[in-house]
């Protein structure tokens, strides 16, 4: 494509992915995303126990069989060849019933594969065996009773799973200590679990994965203004260099801290302490508000050398409330991860994974240039949108997303702050909840005076890459029709 800065062409590429089907103006709009994975119904919420096992992603999660409102936890399943295409599959691992009538929900955590059999669950010389380690909460009639970590294992790819009748396999008598997360190290696991209320978490170590030693804990830094959840640590190698540094990933509250949110420090893992390197303010995983309890996949195929991560999209400040097709809530699309190093400090840089495989309209364009506003008249709310924008003599740019009469999602860029903001104050259907009407912002610094910009929409969620997923923002969405434009202006 010859490069010019002026309004340029539209490349378009259809694929499985991507919706093919001609939709018309004004038509209600679904909120059922075409590719990003929610089940076929019911609540879900964090993704669980997400690995990789002869070709397959499986991805677990937080699934109430029942209902579209939370309760009932217990492990959905879905599985992936290409990370792209989901398939649901049968309900995982159940939420049971005790004697004393009580309940022991299935929490968050992970899953390994235990190939060499540590924990004896196996036959012997098998090596494709999971093992799910979860935070057992026991529950009666609403009122969370204890929280503990008990684990539960597969010899069928994880389509059956049997209890350890040992549970739990750690025990520090908290009500509230949850989502571990596993992963080998040097031939030892390692577990990472939350102690949500102390903004702390703890490492620990096992052999076996049944016996847990603990080694050390980290904590009480970064922002406290919500609860700790959902743990992990991994490492993620530095761009244009033959480096690793460790990252941690916290789930917590955004920048706004009446929600919730991600934040990660970067740092030195020894095998037993994490050692954050120092940082100025708070890391945000991502700026929007619907972004969440994301944890990277274990036992990726040798020649992945970047994590990948999922994360649960929406929020917990109005989730329950959400406009619902019999379900609620969905998954982001899959992110690998990796590490530029800026003057001595390192920050996270996400590339969305499929980004190739989806309707794309692409333009390059000048500003200054933009005499008035360029629409597009698009058929359906769903496709991916590259814009390479040079700033040379302007005062920034706007770009309406899904624009049909007064409602429109909007993002834009002010050259004066260096903010690139997304409104959704008139996105569509915004009444459920009061809270819901925001406006996210994060800092942009231009490069040579170009600012790029991924841009997926997908009925009811926006994710937003800038400038090679140096920052990501990431927003649900419910325009109230089908067809919405996009229009580009220049900022008077």
């Amino acid at each position: 494509m010859k490069k010019i800065f002026t309004f340029l062409s539209i490349a378009v590429m259809l694929n499985a992915c991507s919706p093919t089907s001609k939709t018309l103006k004004n038509e209600p709009a679904t909120y059922r995303p075409a590719y990003h994975y929610t089940p076929e119904k019911n609540w879900v919420n964090d993704p669980n126990g997400m690995v990789y096992l002869d070709g397959e992603y499986h991805l677990f999660y937080q699934y109430n069989p029942f209902g579209d409102k939370w309760g009932h936890m217990s492990w959905g399943h879905a599985v992936s060849k290409d990370q792209r295409t989901w398939k649901e599959l049968p309900l995982a691992i159940p939420e049971t019933m005790n004697v004393d009538s009580s309940t022991t929900m299935i929490f968050s955590g992970s899953a390994v594969v235990d190939s060499l059999n540590t924990s004896g669950f196996f036959e012997k010389g098998f090596t494709k065996g999971m093992v799910a380690i979860y935070t057992s909460h026991i529950d009666k009639k609403g009122t969370g009773l204890a929280q503990h970590q008990s684990l539960a294992y597969s010899s069928d790819k994880g389509r059956t799973w049997k209890f350890y009748d040992k549970n739990p396999v750690l025990n520090i008598g908290l009500k509230d200590f949850r989502d571990p997360n596993v992963f080998m190290y040097e031939g030892k696991w390692i577990m990472i679990v939350a102690k949500p209320l102390e903004f702390m978490v703890q490492i620990y170590e096992s052999s076996n994965l049944k016996d847990w030693k603990l080694l050390s804990e980290f904590g009480n830094m970064g922002d406290v203004a919500k609860i700790w959840e959902c743990p992990s640590l991994f490492k993620v190698p530095v761009e244009n260099s033959d480096k690793s540094k460790w990252v941690m990933f916290i789930s917590s509250a955004a920048e706004d801290t009446e929600f919730t949110g991600m934040q990660y420090f970067v740092g030195d893992f020894d095998g037993k302490s994490f050692t954050p390197d120092a940082q100025e303010g708070v890391l945000r995983v991502d700026y929007g508000k619907d972004f969440y309890a994301a944890i990277p996949f274990n036992n990726l195929p040798s020649k992945d050398k970047n994590p990948m991560i999922m994360a649960w999209e929406s929020n917990w400040t109005y989730a329950p409330d959400i406009p619902s097709e019999g379900r609620r809530g969905m998954f982001s699309m899959p992110r690998k991860l990796s590490l530029v190093n800026e003057n001595g400090k390192f920050h996270l840089v996400q590339k969305p994974v499929c980004s190739d495989k989806i309707q794309t309209e692409t333009l390059t364009l000048k500003v200054s240039e933009l005499l008035e506003s360029k629409t597009l008249e698009m058929p359906s709310n769903s496709y991916r949108l590259n814009l390479t924008i040079d700033l040379e003599n302007s005062k920034g740019f706007s770009v309406d997303l899904l624009k049909n009469g007064e409602e429109k999602s909007v993002l834009s860029y002010n050259i004066a702050t260096q903010k690139l903001s997304f409104d959704r104050i008139k996105s569509g259907k915004i009444d459920f909840s009061k809270k819901f009407p925001s406006v996210e912002s994060m800092k942009i610094i231009p490069q040579n005076g170009i600012v790029k910009l991924d841009i997926f929409v997908d009925n009811s969620i926006i994710e937003i890459f800038a400038n090679g997923g140096r920052a990501v923002l990431t927003d649900l969405v419910f325009p109230t029709t089908k067809g919405g434009n996009i229009i580009i202006s220049s900022l008077k």
